[in-house]
């Protein structure tokens, strides 16, 4: 997607330096654009676990490079790759990405023995996972975006769409899940407004979010978290739109905290709310999301404390009482049944196992 004038993924290789990977450092957006060069696994898995990088499809491709980077530096074959594959693995343990990208690895060295033969099939294929990342989701978007048409066809004026968090290019590779319609529908001609929620403790939305659809020059206002209840009463939203960093086989979602509650008010406003994602956000071994899904837990730092900009420093302000304690829980589960239907890269589905796996029959048990 575009950075001013200049087009951008979120995770390359350095163009000096191939064994070298580059990132947006999501950490100073939208106030400064940093690029920073990871060249270790350490420093991938610090990436990852610190947020310096988020967002399912790009953890997952981060995870693809991480392996990569670990197959570099191994001395002892499988023993400091598997060490390094559990490594990255603990580092955010909602999003499945991550450890299917962690497993792709593993299994396509098989009973390689040579590291030579491992380094390259590694290298190649981290290259394949992001570039598989960023088909994926511009197919949501040209699947998705005739959600967006119909919609259209029925209103005057711009259709009001509501997101929760970031599941935009930022969160993936290019284009996005949840943003890849949207880009789709105004590169259509088709008007769209989107309702930003700022997505605390960490402010994904208004930092992340704004910020892309600002540069891809969408119509877009940031809101509280506790807005999007009362829009949807007054008929100002007409269609909800989020990510997943986790969908089981039966069609539950564990997404950014707040999503439920999103979901629960587009149920009761009759609005039809949307989960976009790629086919690698599935966990096809999991049919319960609430008992089965982990939820990662923070640090409290993330909720007591706010980061922004004052003059030209970027810094964390306490908002809290310093001596309460807080509670971090990062995601929530939305039921399938509160779900209106999963726009993935082979199309759109309900949130029902049978309708799934219609579009992936080879996940059939």
């Amino acid at each position: 997607m575009q950075v001013g004038k200049n087009h951008f993924r979120t995770i390359w290789r350095d163009e000096n330096d191939p064994t070298q990977i580059c990132i947006i450092d999501q950490r100073y957006l939208p106030f400064e654009f940093v690029i920073e060069t990871i060249a270790t696994v350490d420093d991938m898995a610090t990436a990852i676990r610190d947020m310096h990088l988020r967002g399912a499809g790009l953890i997952g491709a981060a995870a693809g490079y991480g392996m990569y980077l670990a197959a570099l530096e191994a001395k002892r074959f499988p023993d400091d790759l598997l060490r390094s594959a559990k490594k990255l693995i603990e580092t955010r343990p909602t999003a499945v990405n991550l450890s299917w990208a962690v497993s792709r690895q593993l299994q396509a060295i098989g009973t390689i023995t040579d590291p030579t033969t491992i380094r390259n099939t590694m290298s190649a294929l981290a290259d394949e996972i992001a570039n598989d990342d960023a088909s994926r989701c511009q197919q949501i978007g040209l699947h998705g975006y005739k959600i967006i048409e119909q919609i259209a066809q029925q209103k005057s004026g711009p259709v009001n769409i509501l997101s929760h968090c970031n599941a935009g290019w930022l969160a993936f590779v290019d284009f996005g899940s949840a943003t890849a319609p949207i880009y789709a529908a105004q590169q259509q001609g088709i008007p769209v407004h989107v309702w930003v929620d700022e997505t605390r403790p960490r402010n994904q939305g208004a930092h992340l979010t704004a910020w892309e659809l600002h540069e891809q020059g969408v119509p877009h206002t940031i809101i509280s978290d506790n807005t999007g209840g009362h829009l949807m009463q007054h008929g100002l939203v007409d269609l909800v739109i989020t990510g997943t960093d986790r969908t089981t086989r039966t069609g539950d979602v564990a997404n950014k905290i707040g999503t439920y509650l999103k979901a629960l008010a587009a149920f009761d406003n009759h609005i039809p709310f949307y989960v976009a994602l790629p086919s690698s956000s599935f966990d096809w071994k999991i049919t319960d999301g609430i008992r089965e899904i982990p939820i990662e837990m923070r640090n409290e730092k993330e909720v007591k404390y706010i980061r922004g900009r004052y003059q030209k420093e970027i810094r964390d302000v306490l908002v809290a009482n310093p001596d309460s304690p807080a509670a971090n829980y990062a995601f929530d589960v939305t039921p399938a049944r509160l779900i209106s239907g999963l726009i993935t890269e082979r199309g759109v589905c309900e949130a029902n196992e049978q309708s799934i796996l219609k579009l992936f029959p080879e996940q059939r048990k």
